[in-house]
């Protein structure tokens, strides 16, 4: 089967305000998110795309727009890989929500949470969530294996949790451990789907060796998972 190259979107608005964007409208990438955007060219110089595949959310098409370009594809539109319905958190502080009840589920057994609705975004739980986007990464790699052959690279330009289902998913663990996995913005995790069983080739490759901590500015509990997939590793200045 076909190599799948799963990205996160780069740094967004939302991620240095500290704001669960969820699918609000209008975030974008800020300027060291469209820095990174830049540097996927570099950082995946030589690498044969034939596919390109993104969540409709404007944060991930504006990432997608330099590879996109430096390889001449049109990167299509898929709502399976857009990010989690967070209903009524969306928009709210992620210091405001590491408050409500559901956090500590969100946390500790996802299988259970559901994110309620609100008056303008439906909410999702996060199986519904994770099937989902399983199901629509499996279904691309699955059409580009047929067009292109075994051997063909794809990229998925994403989001944090969803990437985090896609690999636990992967790696056949439950989904409550989900939290487990991290996943940087702009890094790179790739899987490769065979007959037998899917294989985790690399996971939150951010391009650079530095494992400089994050500043101290998390409100949550020591330990606790960045819902909507936080800054990031070091992304914080």
């Amino acid at each position: 089967m076909a190599y799948c190259i799963l990205i996160r979107h780069g740094r967004s608005t939302a991620n240095t305000q500290g704001v669960l964007a969820g699918w609000l409208p209008g975030i974008g990438l800020d300027e060291t998110g469209q820095e990174q955007a830049a540097a996927l060219v570099e950082r995946l110089k030589g690498t044969p795309f034939v596919h390109l595949a993104t969540s409709p959310l404007e944060r991930c098409r504006q990432t997608a727009g330099p590879l996109a370009g430096a390889h001449g594809l049109t990167p299509q539109v898929h709502d399976g890989i857009g990010e989690c319905r967070y209903g009524a958190w969306t928009g709210r502080p992620l210091e405001e929500l590491a408050k409500e009840p559901l956090w500590r589920v969100v946390q500790d057994r996802p299988r259970e949470a559901t994110f309620p609705p609100g008056d303008d975004f439906p909410g999702e739980s996060i199986p519904e969530m994770s099937a989902r986007a399983v199901a629509a990464i499996r279904e691309i790699d699955a059409t580009v294996t047929a067009e292109h052959g075994e051997h063909a690279v794809w990229g998925a330009f994403s989001h944090g949790d969803i990437i985090k289902a896609v690999l636990a998913d992967a790696v056949g663990t439950s989904l409550d451990e989900f939290q487990r996995l991290h996943v940087d913005p702009a890094s790179l995790s790739v899987v490769r789907y065979t007959d037998k069983r899917p294989m985790l080739l690399r996971t939150n490759d951010s391009g650079s060796s530095s494992l400089r901590p994050p500043r101290p500015k998390d409100t949550s509990e020591a330990g606790d998972a960045a819902v909507g997939g936080g800054s990031g590793l070091g992304s914080g200045s």
